[in-house]
């Protein structure tokens, strides 16, 4: 194997930005699998460079000239920007590689734009990229496995990767840690919904955390995990005999179904200062959320007094909610997650409108062969920007209409004050201070209630949105040239657009371009 000079570009940000938090926060969402691949580069004898992309460096400084392979990591909100770099890196000869969410949702596409196009990543996949390393075009190879590895490169190994990266952040410096792999719910719009919950190895995890502690004065770790502790005594008892008490401050993705009140005692005395529940839907999902079958109302008044609980116990609480689902109609899911803020003040609600991100679900194979689903550019599919999903019992306008009175309410000036005075701990009320009133926040009012006018006002608007038209309303593309910048010259012809049935006509023609799953290796999304 001839030793290859490699660069990472794990793109956290989909575009150069100024924004106050991305300043604050984008360092902090770097992904474990770019770091994970270096790690991997290097053991088998490369060179590797890392760059984690928060949309204020210069990826022209920041990576060598000379490098033979270009692997990117990315959701599909980067898509655009991933294309865009891969062709400057193509018209150098360099060899581009994508791997991440994006890659997994939307082979098809993204095989247009990159030599190798990775799902299931491991060891065995990336070699065979490594080894044969040459340009494919036009269209690229996709190579994928179906299972997570078992072990994954930890902190220690990807230290490297890990430092550069914190130091990028100004304030806050969380570290990225992983304890488990797929997810034991099947949701039906997850990318994880078929995906087997594996636990990782504890006695890595033990001494990962001790490792931290000599490196950082209270190091912050968030856990990527889908939802964090479904072994919970397995997790906690590792904690517990790796580290002092209360020594390291965690942050985790969990279900209200595991967050029991002793649990969450636990977790309290263990550091654990944020919580991020789903509680998705008032009418579903009632495994997640431990309600059962209660719906609506009464379905309310337990995740309020559940979230209440946790917050007597925690500083920091993101209450997650998908807004748009097919078991919604009318005001009342609206209207109760609203009674919801005002019965939990100290929650932070994160909402998403939902979005069928290509294949990563079965279910929107269902909502391709109804014709549901519109080509908005990548761009836009960060679950904020875009529904991509015609919703089943609204009109557009009434959604918009729904959706920016729910978000008005969550950061209006009482909401915010109220949950100023229901958070403890400076971080906590800074954070949700500056989320109320940036672009996350407020921000998205004024982007919302501009799409909520164009589609009763601009028929050809409105025809996109009802899929009557695949001519992309000019709004879209110049948002996308003016955020890209420097980078929209470098944007391939056609990169805009995709074809938003590939996944269904890939079960009946087969995927575009030659497509490889070794099933006895083991892989994990990269």
């Amino acid at each position: 194997m001839r030793k290859l000079r490699i660069g990472i570009i794990d793109l956290v940000a989909k575009a150069p930005t100024k924004a106050l938090w991305a300043r604050v926060m984008n360092a902090n969402l770097a992904s474990i699998m770019p770091q994970v691949v270096g790690v991997w580069c290097e053991e088998d004898g490369h060179e590797v460079s890392l760059v984690c992309y928060t949309g204020f460096e210069d990826l022209t400084e920041e990576l060598p000239d000379d490098i033979d392979l270009l692997i990117i990591g990315g959701f599909s909100q980067a898509a655009q920007l991933s294309y865009a770099i891969s062709a400057m890196f193509q018209a150098r000869g360099v060899v581009t590689c994508l791997g991440g969410p994006h890659a997994r949702c939307y082979p098809q596409d993204a095989q247009k734009y990159f030599d190798y196009v990775v799902g299931f990543t491991n060891r065995e996949v990336l070699r065979e990229v490594l080894d044969e390393c040459t340009a494919q075009r036009p269209i690229g190879r996709h190579l994928s496995s179906k299972i997570q590895p078992s072990s994954l490169p930890g902190i220690r190994a990807r230290w490297k990767f890990i430092e550069p990266t914190l130091r990028k952040s100004p304030a806050l410096k969380i570290v990225p840690m992983l304890g488990s792999l797929g997810c034991p719910y099947s949701c039906s719009f997850c990318i994880d919904s078929e995906v087997r919950y594996q636990p990782l190895d504890v006695e890595e995890m033990k001494l990962d955390l001790q490792f931290l502690l000599t490196k950082m004065k209270r190091p912050r770790v968030g856990w990527h995990d889908p939802n964090f502790g479904v072994r919970f005594d397995d997790y906690m008892s590792a904690i517990e005999e790796a580290i002092p008490r209360n020594s390291i401050d965690f942050i985790a993705e969990s279900s209200l179904s595991l967050l029991s009140e002793p649990h969450v005692e636990r977790m309290a005395k263990n550091g654990f200062g944020g919580l991020l529940p789903g509680i998705e839907s008032w009418y579903d999902l009632g495994n997640k959320s431990k309600t059962g079958k209660k719906q609506g109302e009464d379905k309310l008044a337990q995740v309020a007094e559940h979230a209440n609980m946790l917050l007597r116990h925690v500083p920091y609480l993101q209450t997650n909610f998908v807004l748009g689902l097919d078991g919604d109609e009318g005001a009342e899911p609206f209207e109760l997650t609203k009674r919801f803020l005002d019965l939990v003040p100290g929650s932070f609600p994160g909402f998403s409108l939902l979005t069928a991100f290509g294949q990563a679900a079965p279910l929107n194979l269902e909502y391709q062969k109804n014709n549901r689903v519109l080509g908005f550019p990548f761009h836009f599919l960060n679950n904020n920007h875009a529904m991509n999903l015609r919703p089943l019992n609204y009109e557009w306008p009434e959604f918009y209409d729904h959706v920016i009175d729910l978000t008005r309410h969550a950061v209006s000036r009482p909401r915010v004050w109220r949950r100023l005075k229901a958070n403890s701990g400076a971080i906590p009320r800074m954070l949700n201070v500056v989320r109320a009133i940036s672009s996350e926040g407020r921000g998205r009012i004024a982007y919302y209630s501009n799409i909520r006018d164009m589609l009763v006002t601009d028929r050809g608007f409105r025809d996109y949105f009802e899929g009557e038209t695949d001519q992309l309303p000019d709004f879209y593309s110049d948002r996308v040239r003016a955020e890209l910048g420097p980078f929209w010259d470098h944007l391939p012809e056609g990169a805009l657009h995709h074809n938003p049935h590939a996944y269904l006509e890939s079960t009946g023609a087969g995927a575009q371009g030659a497509t490889e799953t070794p099933d006895e290796q083991e892989a994990v999304n990269f």
